[in-house]
Protein backbone atom coordinates (compact mmCIF):
# COMPACT_ATOMS: atom_id res chain seq x y z
CA UNK A 1 0.00 0.00 0.00
CA UNK A 2 1.10 3.39 -0.71
CA UNK A 3 2.08 4.97 2.29
CA UNK A 4 0.42 8.70 0.83
CA UNK A 5 -2.43 9.46 -1.78
CA UNK A 6 -3.21 12.62 -3.18
CA UNK A 7 -7.50 13.17 -3.66
CA UNK A 8 -9.57 15.17 -4.94
CA UNK A 9 -13.32 16.90 -3.41
CA UNK A 10 -15.42 18.33 -6.44
CA UNK A 11 -17.83 20.46 -4.98
CA UNK A 12 -19.59 21.42 -7.87
CA UNK A 13 -22.90 21.67 -8.71
CA UNK A 14 -24.45 19.58 -11.76
CA UNK A 15 -26.03 21.30 -15.07
CA UNK A 16 -29.23 20.25 -13.91
CA UNK A 17 -31.41 17.72 -15.02
CA UNK A 18 -29.09 17.86 -18.03
CA UNK A 19 -26.57 14.45 -18.39
CA UNK A 20 -24.54 15.11 -21.51
CA UNK A 21 -23.94 18.64 -20.20
CA UNK A 22 -23.58 17.34 -17.09
CA UNK A 23 -20.83 15.38 -18.26
CA UNK A 24 -18.82 17.46 -20.56
CA UNK A 25 -18.52 19.52 -17.21
CA UNK A 26 -17.03 17.05 -15.25
CA UNK A 27 -14.45 15.97 -18.47
CA UNK A 28 -13.22 19.95 -17.80
CA UNK A 29 -12.97 19.45 -14.10
CA UNK A 30 -11.12 16.28 -13.60
CA UNK A 31 -8.24 17.41 -15.71
CA UNK A 32 -7.72 20.06 -13.25
CA UNK A 33 -7.35 17.61 -10.11
CA UNK A 34 -5.10 15.40 -12.24
CA UNK A 35 -2.91 18.29 -12.82
CA UNK A 36 -2.75 19.06 -9.18
CA UNK A 37 -1.59 15.78 -8.52
CA UNK A 38 -4.93 13.75 -7.74
CA UNK A 39 -4.82 9.95 -8.39
CA UNK A 40 -8.33 9.62 -6.62
CA UNK A 41 -11.31 12.26 -7.81
CA UNK A 42 -14.88 11.79 -5.84
CA UNK A 43 -17.95 13.62 -7.17
CA UNK A 44 -21.27 14.28 -4.70
CA UNK A 45 -24.86 12.24 -4.16
CA UNK A 46 -26.59 12.26 -7.30
CA UNK A 47 -24.38 14.18 -9.30
CA UNK A 48 -25.39 13.07 -12.99
CA UNK A 49 -28.38 14.36 -13.77
CA UNK A 50 -29.01 16.41 -9.82
CA UNK A 51 -30.37 15.84 -6.51
CA UNK A 52 -33.69 17.23 -6.85
CA UNK A 53 -33.37 19.40 -3.86
CA UNK A 54 -37.40 21.37 -3.00
CA UNK A 55 -39.86 19.41 -6.30
CA UNK A 56 -42.28 17.15 -5.52
CA UNK A 57 -42.73 15.59 -8.71
CA UNK A 58 -46.61 16.49 -8.32
CA UNK A 59 -47.29 13.89 -5.50
CA UNK A 60 -49.54 14.29 -2.08
CA UNK A 61 -50.97 11.05 -0.77
CA UNK A 62 -53.63 9.87 -2.98
CA UNK A 63 -52.70 11.94 -6.05
CA UNK A 64 -49.90 12.64 -8.77
CA UNK A 65 -50.37 15.16 -11.21
CA UNK A 66 -49.58 15.21 -15.28
CA UNK A 67 -46.80 17.99 -14.53
CA UNK A 68 -45.09 15.51 -12.00
CA UNK A 69 -45.23 12.57 -14.21
CA UNK A 70 -43.27 14.90 -16.72
CA UNK A 71 -40.99 16.10 -14.37
CA UNK A 72 -40.14 12.31 -13.36
CA UNK A 73 -39.81 11.48 -17.24
CA UNK A 74 -37.21 14.34 -17.80
CA UNK A 75 -35.39 13.12 -14.36
CA UNK A 76 -35.05 9.37 -15.92
CA UNK A 77 -34.52 10.48 -19.43
CA UNK A 78 -31.30 12.29 -18.00
CA UNK A 79 -30.47 9.21 -15.48
CA UNK A 80 -27.66 6.59 -16.35
CA UNK A 81 -27.81 3.46 -16.92
CA UNK A 82 -25.18 1.23 -15.69
CA UNK A 83 -23.04 -0.04 -17.49
CA UNK A 84 -24.01 2.04 -20.66
CA UNK A 85 -22.74 4.60 -22.79
CA UNK A 86 -22.55 7.33 -20.51
CA UNK A 87 -20.71 5.18 -18.11
CA UNK A 88 -18.70 4.66 -21.30
CA UNK A 89 -17.69 8.80 -21.36
CA UNK A 90 -17.09 8.56 -17.22
CA UNK A 91 -14.76 5.59 -17.91
CA UNK A 92 -12.78 7.22 -20.39
CA UNK A 93 -12.00 10.16 -18.49
CA UNK A 94 -10.94 8.16 -15.78
CA UNK A 95 -8.56 6.89 -18.18
CA UNK A 96 -7.47 10.01 -20.06
CA UNK A 97 -6.59 11.44 -16.47
CA UNK A 98 -5.17 7.87 -15.23
CA UNK A 99 -7.19 8.68 -12.12
CA UNK A 100 -9.72 6.76 -9.88
CA UNK A 101 -12.85 8.14 -10.25
CA UNK A 102 -16.09 7.59 -8.22
CA UNK A 103 -18.91 9.78 -8.62
CA UNK A 104 -22.39 9.96 -7.29
CA UNK A 105 -25.15 9.79 -10.28
CA UNK A 106 -28.81 8.93 -10.88
CA UNK A 107 -29.18 5.42 -12.34
CA UNK A 108 -31.80 3.76 -14.44
CA UNK A 109 -32.68 0.01 -14.41
CA UNK A 110 -36.56 -0.67 -15.89
CA UNK A 111 -38.47 1.43 -14.53
CA UNK A 112 -36.49 2.40 -11.37
CA UNK A 113 -34.01 4.76 -10.88
CA UNK A 114 -31.22 4.52 -7.36
CA UNK A 115 -29.02 7.06 -5.92
CA UNK A 116 -26.43 5.41 -7.36
CA UNK A 117 -22.08 5.55 -6.82
CA UNK A 118 -20.36 3.84 -9.63
CA UNK A 119 -16.03 3.52 -9.66
CA UNK A 120 -13.92 3.60 -12.34
CA UNK A 121 -9.91 3.01 -12.24
CA UNK A 122 -7.14 4.69 -14.23
CA UNK A 123 -7.38 2.00 -16.80
CA UNK A 124 -10.98 2.86 -17.57
CA UNK A 125 -11.79 -0.11 -16.38
CA UNK A 126 -15.66 -0.07 -14.35
CA UNK A 127 -14.97 -1.12 -11.28
CA UNK A 128 -18.24 -1.17 -9.38
CA UNK A 129 -21.11 0.51 -8.32
CA UNK A 130 -23.10 0.94 -4.82
CA UNK A 131 -26.64 1.51 -4.69
CA UNK A 132 -28.27 3.51 -1.87
CA UNK A 133 -30.03 1.30 0.52
CA UNK A 134 -32.90 3.33 2.02
CA UNK A 135 -33.72 6.71 0.12
CA UNK A 136 -34.60 9.57 3.34
CA UNK A 137 -38.08 10.72 3.31
CA UNK A 138 -39.69 11.74 -0.27
CA UNK A 139 -36.64 10.85 -2.16
CA UNK A 140 -38.19 7.24 -1.68
CA UNK A 141 -41.18 8.63 -4.24
CA UNK A 142 -38.78 8.74 -6.75
CA UNK A 143 -35.45 6.48 -5.51
CA UNK A 144 -35.55 2.77 -5.52
CA UNK A 145 -34.32 0.45 -2.60
CA UNK A 146 -30.61 -0.86 -3.18
CA UNK A 147 -29.95 -4.37 -1.95
CA UNK A 148 -27.02 -5.90 -0.51
CA UNK A 149 -25.58 -7.13 -3.88
CA UNK A 150 -24.07 -3.81 -3.91
CA UNK A 151 -21.92 -3.22 -1.03
CA UNK A 152 -19.10 -2.79 -2.82
CA UNK A 153 -15.46 -2.03 -1.81
CA UNK A 154 -12.26 -1.25 -4.33
CA UNK A 155 -8.93 -2.03 -3.46
CA UNK A 156 -6.29 0.23 -5.31
CA UNK A 157 -2.63 0.68 -4.32
CA UNK A 158 -3.05 3.04 -1.73
CA UNK A 159 -5.96 1.59 0.22
CA UNK A 160 -9.47 0.47 0.15
CA UNK A 161 -12.03 2.27 -1.17
CA UNK A 162 -15.89 2.27 0.25
CA UNK A 163 -18.70 4.45 -0.62
CA UNK A 164 -22.04 5.34 2.41
CA UNK A 165 -24.48 7.70 0.74
CA UNK A 166 -25.74 10.32 2.64
CA UNK A 167 -28.05 9.52 5.75
CA UNK A 168 -27.14 6.03 5.02
CA UNK A 169 -24.10 6.78 7.25
CA UNK A 170 -26.77 7.47 9.97
CA UNK A 171 -27.20 2.98 9.59
CA UNK A 172 -25.33 1.33 12.11
CA UNK A 173 -25.16 -1.94 11.09
CA UNK A 174 -23.86 -0.51 7.28
CA UNK A 175 -20.80 1.59 8.59
CA UNK A 176 -20.11 -2.01 10.68
CA UNK A 177 -20.25 -3.39 7.46
CA UNK A 178 -17.79 -0.92 5.64
CA UNK A 179 -15.56 -1.07 8.55
CA UNK A 180 -15.78 -5.34 8.57
CA UNK A 181 -14.88 -5.00 4.83
CA UNK A 182 -11.32 -2.98 5.78
CA UNK A 183 -12.43 0.33 4.22
CA UNK A 184 -9.42 2.92 4.44
CA UNK A 185 -10.74 5.51 2.82
CA UNK A 186 -14.68 6.41 3.67
CA UNK A 187 -16.33 8.05 0.98
CA UNK A 188 -19.29 9.54 2.28
CA UNK A 189 -20.94 11.87 -1.18
CA UNK A 190 -24.43 13.65 0.56
CA UNK A 191 -27.18 16.32 0.42
CA UNK A 192 -26.69 17.11 4.05
CA UNK A 193 -25.01 20.23 4.64
CA UNK A 194 -26.21 21.01 7.76
CA UNK A 195 -23.76 21.33 10.71
CA UNK A 196 -24.70 18.57 12.39
CA UNK A 197 -23.40 16.44 9.28
CA UNK A 198 -19.60 17.33 10.01
CA UNK A 199 -20.01 15.88 13.53
CA UNK A 200 -21.38 12.56 11.79
CA UNK A 201 -18.15 12.19 9.58
CA UNK A 202 -15.90 12.98 12.48
CA UNK A 203 -17.70 10.14 14.35
CA UNK A 204 -17.40 7.61 11.48
CA UNK A 205 -13.49 8.90 11.13
CA UNK A 206 -13.06 7.67 14.96
CA UNK A 207 -15.30 4.85 15.16
CA UNK A 208 -13.93 3.48 11.77
CA UNK A 209 -10.19 4.82 12.20
CA UNK A 210 -10.33 5.59 8.53
CA UNK A 211 -10.15 8.27 6.26
CA UNK A 212 -13.69 9.92 5.84
CA UNK A 213 -14.18 12.05 2.16
CA UNK A 214 -17.41 14.24 2.60
CA UNK A 215 -18.16 15.60 -0.71
CA UNK A 216 -21.38 17.24 -1.17
CA UNK A 217 -22.72 20.38 -4.02
CA UNK A 218 -22.78 24.22 -3.57
CA UNK A 219 -26.39 24.91 -5.63
CA UNK A 220 -28.25 28.04 -5.71
CA UNK A 221 -32.13 28.41 -7.12
CA UNK A 222 -30.88 30.13 -10.36
CA UNK A 223 -28.94 26.89 -11.49
CA UNK A 224 -32.17 25.08 -12.13
CA UNK A 225 -33.65 24.85 -15.50
CA UNK A 226 -35.85 27.63 -16.43
CA UNK A 227 -39.20 25.34 -16.68
CA UNK A 228 -38.76 24.50 -13.10
CA UNK A 229 -38.09 27.75 -11.86
CA UNK A 230 -41.07 29.22 -13.90
CA UNK A 231 -43.78 26.50 -12.09
CA UNK A 232 -43.09 28.21 -8.97
CA UNK A 233 -42.65 25.35 -7.21
CA UNK A 234 -39.49 26.48 -5.69
CA UNK A 235 -40.38 30.07 -5.24
CA UNK A 236 -40.69 29.30 -0.93
CA UNK A 237 -36.61 27.84 -1.20
CA UNK A 238 -34.06 29.44 0.10
CA UNK A 239 -31.71 31.22 -2.66
CA UNK A 240 -28.94 28.94 -1.97
CA UNK A 241 -30.20 25.83 -1.95
CA UNK A 242 -27.28 23.48 -0.39
CA UNK A 243 -24.38 25.29 0.84
CA UNK A 244 -21.78 22.40 0.24
CA UNK A 245 -19.69 21.58 3.76
CA UNK A 246 -17.35 18.88 1.97
CA UNK A 247 -14.35 18.19 4.06
CA UNK A 248 -11.45 15.38 4.70
CA UNK A 249 -11.07 13.85 7.91
CA UNK A 250 -8.14 11.60 9.07
CA UNK A 251 -8.48 8.11 11.29
CA UNK A 252 -8.25 10.10 14.40
CA UNK A 253 -10.80 12.19 13.31
CA UNK A 254 -8.73 15.59 12.36
CA UNK A 255 -9.78 17.70 9.49
CA UNK A 256 -6.97 17.50 7.00
CA UNK A 257 -9.46 19.87 4.97
CA UNK A 258 -11.86 22.11 6.92
CA UNK A 259 -15.43 22.25 4.96
CA UNK A 260 -15.55 24.45 3.00
CA UNK A 261 -18.80 26.07 2.34
CA UNK A 262 -20.92 28.83 0.30
CA UNK A 263 -19.23 28.56 -3.05
CA UNK A 264 -18.11 26.05 -5.47
CA UNK A 265 -14.66 24.38 -5.28
CA UNK A 266 -11.76 21.87 -5.04
CA UNK A 267 -10.43 20.28 -1.75
CA UNK A 268 -7.03 18.51 -2.30
CA UNK A 269 -6.05 16.59 0.50
CA UNK A 270 -2.66 14.54 1.25
CA UNK A 271 -3.88 11.32 3.05
CA UNK A 272 -0.91 9.62 5.11
CA UNK A 273 -1.89 6.45 4.68
CA UNK A 274 -0.11 5.26 8.35
CA UNK A 275 -2.21 7.33 10.67
CA UNK A 276 -5.07 4.52 9.94
CA UNK A 277 -2.31 2.06 11.93
CA UNK A 278 -1.76 4.43 14.36
CA UNK A 279 -5.35 4.95 15.08
CA UNK A 280 -6.00 1.15 15.36
CA UNK A 281 -3.42 1.16 17.81
CA UNK A 282 -5.97 1.47 20.87
CA UNK A 283 -9.49 1.13 18.68
CA UNK A 284 -9.79 -1.55 16.21
CA UNK A 285 -13.69 -1.89 15.68
CA UNK A 286 -13.68 -5.51 13.13
CA UNK A 287 -10.34 -6.15 15.29
CA UNK A 288 -9.11 -6.18 18.80
CA UNK A 289 -11.95 -4.19 19.74
CA UNK A 290 -14.60 -6.07 18.13
CA UNK A 291 -15.37 -8.50 20.86
CA UNK A 292 -16.29 -10.98 18.26
CA UNK A 293 -17.55 -13.45 20.61
CA UNK A 294 -20.42 -11.19 21.63
CA UNK A 295 -21.69 -9.71 18.54
CA UNK A 296 -21.78 -11.34 14.91
CA UNK A 297 -23.40 -9.68 11.98
CA UNK A 298 -24.18 -11.16 8.86
CA UNK A 299 -24.62 -8.92 5.67
CA UNK A 300 -26.76 -10.78 3.11
CA UNK A 301 -24.85 -9.92 -0.16
CA UNK A 302 -27.09 -11.71 -2.89
CA UNK A 303 -28.97 -9.63 -5.65
CA UNK A 304 -33.19 -9.87 -4.92
CA UNK A 305 -35.04 -9.40 -8.14
CA UNK A 306 -37.82 -10.64 -6.93
CA UNK A 307 -38.30 -13.20 -9.53
CA UNK A 308 -37.86 -16.69 -9.84
CA UNK A 309 -38.16 -18.38 -13.47
CA UNK A 310 -38.61 -21.99 -13.19
CA UNK A 311 -38.21 -23.94 -16.14
CA UNK A 312 -38.72 -28.22 -16.65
Amino acid sequence: MSETVRVAVMQVAPVIFNKDATIKKMEKLVPEAAKAGAKLVLFPEAFIPCYPRGMSFGSNVGKRTDKGRKDFRLYYENSVAVPGPDCDKLAAIAAQNEIYLVTGLIEKDGGTVYCTVVFFGPDGSYLGKHRKLMPTGSERLIWGRGDGSTLTTVDTPFGRLGAVICWENYMPLLRATMYGKGVDIYLAPTADSRDSWQSTLQHIAIEGRCFVIGCNQYVTKDMYPKEVLDSGELDSEAEVMCRGGSAVLDPLGKYVCEPLYGKEGMLIADLDMGIRAEGQYDFDVSGHYGRQDVFNLVVDERAKTGFTFIKN
